[in-house]
Formats: structure tokens, C-alpha cells, sequence
């Protein structure tokens, strides 16, 4: 199967998808031989929609979310993103920490193209906008864990993109830090439009945080399962819909690395 990779297309034409992964798998060659990490996996996330990929350790997630935004090539498949290259937060916030988070933004900014006499007003807005107004020049050693992740994801809004990829970015955080950034990032997916595409290992941030919840099989990462969320937002970790459906998930997730020992 031919391995190709489409970003934004000439003119204003109306798109279906956000991101279009069809039939992508993936393979790596290693001292044991050829590794096969990802099979057959096709996958659309439509415009708006926000979709958490969830999956036991080594599934595949990460290196899925590598493919979609253009740092590695599917040995066979295609994906599509036709708004342009993606956007994307790690884990790790991976601020220049010899600049200021203002700066930070701004060289995001500079990088798209936008003029210098308009950076300093578009991070102003930016970082107002994940509700850090005011600590445009502060350094990074002088912001918590939780403010350097929204510092990163000011960034990664930077970058104007229609989609934005994001790599279990709260996972180093305390569960209070946390709680708060889901949130946050409710708010900004709704005030945005933006569509998201969420790695986690964490069944209960998945749920909290999606429209739809797609479960990877463990290596190799297949599509196993999808679940439609249709609890109303603002939702809880705590909330009741949220832990049964939770516990259902779990229930496939914890078949699925059952299967994977047994093999």
C-alpha cells in the first residue's frame, strides 16, 4: 500500500475531517527483527471534535500522534490534515528556559510569520487566554508545573493550527494541578473550535475530556474499541456518568493487556 502524507490544499473548500488516518500501519526494524507497532488503524476526527486515544503502555499512542503531525512516516497508509500541519504539546512543556513565557510564545509567533510589531499583543492575548494574564516576562524556573503547561499550550495555540495534537500533557502533575488544566482545556476547545486529538493512559481523563474515546489494542495498537461520550460539559472526574463509564472502559482495557501477556 502506497505511503503518502496530504496537508492543507489550495482555497477555501470545506473539509469533512480534521485529521483522516486510513488504513496507517507502522513498523520499526530492531536488533530482534522488524517490529510491527501499528496495524490497519483508520480513524477520522472531525472538525471541533475533540478524541482521546487511550491504551495500555506501548500501544502505540505516542508514536500514532507522531505520524499525525508529520515527525515520522506510516510504512503503509495514508493521513490526511487538510488545515496544515498540526500543532502539538508533550508531555514535557519544552520552554526555552533562557526566555521569558512571553518570549516563548512570541517565538512560536515569529515562526508562523507573523510581524514583529504584532507578536507582543498576540501573546499578550494568548496567554490571557489559558488564563495567565500578567507573567508575559516571567522566566520559566519562576512558574509552577501547572502554569509551564499552559505557557506550552498558549504555544501550541500560537501556531494557529486547526488541530491540535497533545501528548499526555498533564500526566507529570499533581492531581489537583491536574483537575484544574482539564478545565481549562475544556474551555479553551469550546471558546476555540479547535479539534483535538488527546493521547492519555488514564481511562478517567479520557472520559472526562472527550467526545469520543477510541482504545487501542496492545501491541500492536489496533482499534479495538470506540465509545461516544455524550455526558453534557463541564464534566468531573468525580462525576457518576463519568466513573461508569469509566469502569466499562477500563473493564476492555484490562482485557486487552490480559490478551497481550498471553501472547
Amino acid at each position: 500500500m502506497a505511503t503518502t502524507l496530504a496537508t492543507a490544499a489550495e482555497g477555501t473548500t470545506t473539509v469533512s475531517h480534521a485529521a483522516r488516518i486510513a488504513h496507517v500501519s507502522k513498523s520499526f526494524a530492531g536488533p530482534a527483527g522488524t517490529q510491527l507497532v501499528l496495524d490497519d488503524i483508520s480513524l477520522d476526527v472531525a472538525p471541533g471534535e475533540f478524541v482521546t486515544i487511550l491504551g495500555a503502555s506501548g500501544c502505540g499512542k505516542s508514536t500514532l500522534l507522531n505520524l499525525v503531525a508529520g515527525l515520522d512516516r506510516p510504512s503503509a497508509g495514508s493521513i490526511e490534515t487538510p488545515g496544515g500541519r498540526p500543532a502539538l504539546m508533550f508531555q514535557e512543556h519544552a520552554l526555552f528556559p533562557w526566555l521569558t513565557a512571553g518570549k516563548n510564545i512570541e517565538l512560536a509567533l515569529k515562526l508562523r510569520g507573523v510581524p514583529k510589531s504584532e507578536r507582543r499583543d498576540e501573546a499578550e492575548r494568548l496567554l490571557e487566554l489559558v488564563r495567565l494574564g500578567g507573567a508575559h516576562g516571567k522566566r520559566v524556573h519562576e512558574l509552577s508545573g501547572g502554569m509551564r503547561q499552559r505557557v506550552a499550550l498558549a504555544r501550541a495555540l500560537a501556531q494557529a493550527s486547526d488541530l491540535l495534537l497533545m501528548d499526555e500533557p498533564f500526566a507529570a502533575l499533581d492531581a489537583i494541578t491536574r483537575d484544574v488544566l482539564h478545565g481549562e482545556l475544556t474551555r479553551i476547545w469550546e471558546e476555540t473550535s479547535l479539534s483535538v486529538l488527546f493521547v492519555t493512559h488514564n481511562v478517567r481523563e479520557a472520559v472526562r475530556l472527550a467526545q469520543r474515546v477510541v482504545l487501542l489494542s496492545s501491541r500492536p495498537g489496533r482499534v479495538a474499541k470506540e465509545w461516544a461520550v455524550d455526558i453534557p460539559q463541564p464534566r468531573r472526574i468525580e462525576d457518576a456518568d463519568v466513573a461508569e463509564l469509566s469502569l466499562e472502559i477500563t473493564e476492555h482495557l484490562r482485557g486487552e493487556i490480559r490478551r497481550h501477556g498471553q501472547h
